[in-house]
């Protein structure tokens, strides 16, 4: 099987981020490129390895096989240039998925911790959806990821085998809204006082349901500003401008103007902050990473 390393890097960010057009721009190719590379994988390795979908493209079982050996060979291309170039790292490289909002509490938090018990260690952050860092994760572009989970927290993916994930904490959805406005003063909110509310959201898409409303709300929510970026979304909050929900975790970090209101008429809404590695056993300095942000404040 004659199988160039240029053909498993496109593999690999076919596999990351779901479609030909979207992996010839992070490789900096043109799309017929990248679909010439694929087809010639697939040639040469005499197994269809890709799925064309509506929602995007997927690996097929042979895909997935290849792409665990792609990560293996990559790495070890990778180590060679190192060796011959004389640029060797003198510290250990962990590359770190987070979710949107893990990097303002959590991240710093961890990433100070290991600064002291494992100095050794240099970790590379990033940040996504969890359904992008899912992928990233499969295709070997990041070694670990802080994700969420909604219950009832099923797998993060039904890709074979599962990937290896582990608690961090359970953390309550809460209301932000202005320290000012309708809700001054109060700690709590009736569901359906937020029936008619002006909602701050982040952007949905098909593979990411929409952040910021309060999940099961009565009605079409009133949606008044989009943004992904938490601080302003916050800061919309502390001028008045609408009501957003966050995790009761990023309390620490709220702007003045903006109070956190307990939502009641509802079920409480929890979020399980997780984090996920491929199965098999985990270099120690994954396990160093992974203990720093389980480690309790």
């Amino acid at each position: 099987m004659d199988i160039s390393s240029v053909g498993l890097r496109v593999l690999q960010q076919i596999a990351e981020s779901g479609s030909f057009t979207a992996a010839a721009t992070r490789l900096g190719y043109t799309q017929s490129a990248v679909s010439r590379q694929a087809a010639a994988l697939e040639r040469n390795a005499g197994a269809t390895l890709f799925e064309r979908r509506p929602d995007g493209v997927r690996l097929t079982p042979a895909g997935l096989t290849l792409l665990r050996h792609a990560r293996t060979i990559l790495d070890s291309v990778a180590a060679a240039e190192r060796d011959l170039t004389g640029t060797s790292p003198q510290t250990e490289l962990v590359r770190l998925g987070a979710f949107l909002s893990a990097g303002a509490v959590l991240l710093p938090a961890a990433l100070k911790r290991l600064a002291t018990t494992d100095p050794h260690i240099t970790v590379t952050t990033r940040e996504g959806t969890t359904p992008s860092l899912i992928r990233a994760l499969r295709a070997g572009s990041i070694d670990l990821a802080v994700l969420t989970s909604r219950p009832p927290h099923r797998p993060p993916d039904g890709e074979s085998p599962p990937l290896h994930v582990e608690t961090v904490e359970d953390t309550e959805l809460v209301v932000a809204a202005s320290s000012t406005g309708e809700f001054a003063g109060r700690t709590t909110v009736h569901v359906d006082e937020l029936v008619d509310a002006a909602w701050i959201a982040t952007p949905s898409s098909s593979s990411e349901p929409l952040l910021g409303v309060w999940p099961g709300l009565p009605g079409r929510p009133r949606i008044v500003h989009s943004a992904r970026d938490w601080l302003t979304k916050l800061h919309l909050v502390a001028g008045g401008f609408g009501v957003t929900t966050l995790p009761s975790r990023l309390s620490p970090v709220l702007p003045p103007g903006v109070s956190l209101l307990h939502v009641e008429g509802a079920p409480p809404e929890v979020r399980r902050i997780l984090v996920a590695r491929l199965p098999g056993h985990p270099h120690p300095a994954v396990t160093a990473v992974t203990r720093a942000i389980k480690s309790p404040a």
